[in-house]
């Protein structure tokens, strides 16, 4: 079971570097087994069995001989639609897309609260923190964001809410392109991410999850009152 366990964190932090986090395109080669087991920090036997589990997912492609490599059916299956759209269309679909993070994160906060094993745990706590530290800098921090959130997702161990980050990663993109209240989403996010990671400290399952709902019924209002503003509703 613990291998079995191991195999599935592998697999599943795999796929957040390249799908969510695209770390790595379509027909891209992947590092060498050694130096990929190696900045995983699992044998390479654990690494062949998560390339496997992702090759049987379409994920991966192994060419023997040559390596291994992104699969060129990435893209098509987990775009759900969102390249085909132009940002005005986006930004009229925005209050969808974030009813879908409010019926799905807090469940996923949730979940990591009781499942995420410590060095899951440390890596959530280490990005939210980065998420705070681009706030105060006053940088850009959509890429921190989604790293967060994907940390959070990733410690489910819940390959189905994997699927789904894509989604959710689109929403937080598209929120910070498309809305004009920059700065009031900035403060709302600080001091949410802050009483969501206090309670990641806890491993207060039931107050991650009101924390992540605070946290995006928080966004919904202030994108509301900007669509107000430009006579969208």
């Amino acid at each position: 079971m613990e291998r079995e366990n191991l195999t599935q964190q592998t697999a599943r932090r795999l796929y957040t570097i390249i799908v969510v986090e695209k770390q790595r395109g379509p027909g891209e080669k992947l590092p060498n087994e050694v130096e990929l087991s190696q900045a995983l920090g699992v044998s390479r036997a654990t690494l062949r069995e998560a390339i496997r589990t992702l090759t049987a997912q379409g994920v991966l492609e192994v060419r023997r001989g040559k390596g291994t490599f992104v699969s060129s059916r990435v893209r098509e299956q987990e775009d759900f639609g969102f390249s085909r759209l132009e940002l005005d269309q986006v930004r009229g679909q925005l209050r969808d897309l974030f009813e879908l993070r409010l019926i799905f994160e807090p469940s996923a906060a949730r979940l990591a609260c009781r499942r995420a094993a410590p060095e899951e745990l440390t890596e959530i706590l280490e990005r939210g923190t980065e998420v705070a530290s681009c706030i105060q800098a006053g940088t850009d921090r959509t890429a921190a964001d989604q790293a967060f959130h994907a940390a959070i997702v990733r410690a489910t161990h819940n390959e189905f809410m994997m699927r789904l980050l894509p989604v959710i990663n689109e929403a937080v993109v598209t929120a910070i392109q498309a809305g004009g209240r920059q700065g009031q989403l900035a403060e709302d996010t600080q001091n949410d991410h802050a009483l969501l990671l206090d309670f990641f400290r806890r491993r207060n399952g039931e107050g991650a999850a009101h924390a992540m709902a605070i946290h995006i019924h928080h966004t919904i209002a202030v994108l509301a009152l900007e669509e107000e503003k430009t006579g969208g509703g």
